[in-house]
């Protein structure tokens, strides 16, 4: 139940707060099992997203998280564990040999759909850092599984670094066109076309 609460006065704060508007632009919000990855700006971003979809599909939905961050402090673990039940990754590799995908597709394989950041870490420029390899990973291993682009605008610029006060500005969360990967498609044919689906859902300003 003290889960249930957080998780509805975080989204409830977050849509608050900036304003935000989800434009569905290439797909309709529907239970299809999918990957929505997008750009990351700010810690709050997986927050924004999450709220910015319906509640149906909000349970369903686990943002992927960095062990490393959310697992420092009592306050990070229950929001990550109680309050999105997100899939934590070891991004230090502290195992060489386990699969830092392995939690991703456990995830999957159980039914829930994934909020990704493909850059891998925060890009505080504008545009978008060079992917990683696991979005392709995940879409070669589980090709029924959509993946969705989305464009967070504005968050960082609600809460820029350093600032202890919002800023009064609209967010959008913009979803894009359902991607898959072809046959015979490479990795880094991917990743550039992934990429460039989710620039083009960008506003010019931050493209």
């Amino acid at each position: 139940m003290l889960g249930y609460l957080s998780a509805f006065l975080l989204t409830s704060g977050a849509r608050l707060l900036t304003g935000a508007r989800s434009l569905w632009l290439g797909c309709a919000p529907a239970r299809t099992q999918r990957i929505y990855f997008a750009n990351h700006t700010s810690h709050g971003d997986f927050v924004l997203l999450w709220a910015s979809l319906p509640p149906a599909l909000r349970r369903r939905t686990r943002p992927v998280a960095g062990a490393d961050y959310w697992q420092k402090g009592q306050l990070r673990r229950f929001i990550i564990n109680r309050v999105f039940h997100g899939v934590l990754v070891d991004r230090e590799r502290r195992d060489p040999s386990a699969d830092p995908l392995q939690p991703m597709l456990d995830a999957l394989d159980e039914g829930h759909s994934l909020i990704m950041f493909p850059e891998g870490t925060r890009n505080l420029e504008e545009g978008l850092l060079p992917f990683k390899g696991g979005l392709y990973r995940l879409g070669q291993a589980r090709p029924t599984v959509e993946l969705v682009p989305v464009w967070i605008a504005n968050l960082n610029r609600v809460m820029p670094k350093g600032r202890s006060l919002p800023l009064p500005l609209l967010c959008t969360v913009s979803f894009g066109a359902p991607l898959s990967i072809g046959e015979n498609e490479d990795k880094d044919a991917f990743l550039a076309r992934a990429r460039q689906a989710l620039l083009e859902l960008a506003p010019e300003e931050e493209a």
